[in-house]
C-alpha cells in the first residue's frame, strides 16, 4: 500500500479553511484531517476531540516536553499543535493526512518533512477577508484587528508554499484542492525509490550483458 501524503493547508484567518476542509472530507474518502490541540477556548458548535483537542496551557507544554507533537506554534496568545501518533497511523493506512495549521507550524513541517505539500488559501481581496472575519460574529473588534495584523505578516511568507488557492467559490476551491493533492502523488520526489531500483536493475543488466 502506498503511504499517504502529508498535506499542510494554511490561510489567513477568515479565508474559509474550515468550510473547505469540511466539504473536502464529505466529498472524498481518501483523506484524514488531523485534529490539532489548542489552548484557545472553543467557539460555538465546536466539539472537543473533533474540532480540536482543547487543553490547558500546562497540558500543552507537557505535550511539548514529551515530544508528542509533530509541530506547534503560538498564535494570538494561544498554542496550536499537531499530535504525532495520529499522523503516522493514518499515513501508514494510505490516507493523505491534512494538517490545517498556521504558517509558523507549516514552515516547521516543511523543515522536518521536505516532501510535505504546502497549500495556502486566501480570499480574493483584503476587503473580503475583513468582511468574513466580522461576519463570523465570534470575535471582538480587537481580535479581528489582531487577525488582520497577523495577515499582513503572513502575506510576506506565502512564497514558501507550493500552491496558492483563491477561495472565491467554495465548491470550485474544494475540487482544485483535491486535484492538486492527487496530482502530487506523482511528483518526481515521491517515486524516486522506484527510479533508483530501475537504475540498479538496468546497470546490473548492462553489466551482465557486457560479460556475455
Amino acid at each position: 500500500m502506498e503511504k499517504g501524503l502529508l498535506v499542510v493547508v494554511s490561510g489567513f484567518s477568515g479565508a474559509g479553511k474550515g468550510t473547505i476542509m469540511r466539504e473536502l472530507m464529505e466529498s472524498y474518502d481518501n483523506y484524514a484531517l488531523s485534529v490539532s490541540a489548542t489552548t484557545r477556548a472553543p467557539r460555538p458548535g465546536e466539539v472537543n476531540g473533533k474540532s480540536y483537542f482543547f487543553v490547558s496551557k500546562e497540558e500543552f507544554e507537557r505535550m511539548i516536553d514529551a515530544d508528542q507533537l509533530v509541530e506547534y506554534a503560538k498564535y494570538v496568545d494561544n498554542y496550536y499543535g499537531t499530535p504525532r501518533q495520529f499522523v503516522a497511523e493514518q499515513q501508514e493506512r494510505g490516507k493523505d493526512v491534512i494538517l490545517e495549521i498556521e504558517m509558523q507550524g507549516a514552515l516547521k513541517i516543511k523543515q522536518r518533512f521536505p516532501e510535505a505539500l504546502l497549500i495556502f488559501i486566501t480570499p480574493p481581496s483584503a476587503g473580503e477577508l475583513r468582511s468574513r472575519l466580522i461576519g463570523r460574529g465570534t470575535e471582538t473588534e480587537e481580535v479581528v484587528n489582531q487577525r488582520l495584523g497577523r495577515a499582513i505578516i503572513e502575506s510576506e511568507g506565502v512564497e514558501t508554499y507550493d500552491y496558492i488557492l483563491v477561495n472565491d467559490q467554495v465548491d470550485t476551491c474544494v475540487k482544485k484542492l483535491h486535484n492538486l493533492i492527487q496530482a502530487s502523488h506523482d511528483r518526481a520526489s515521491v517515486h524516486m525509490d522506484i527510479i533508483e531500483q530501475i537504475r540498479k536493475d538496468l546497470r546490473r543488466n548492462e553489466y551482465a550483458a557486457s560479460n556475455i
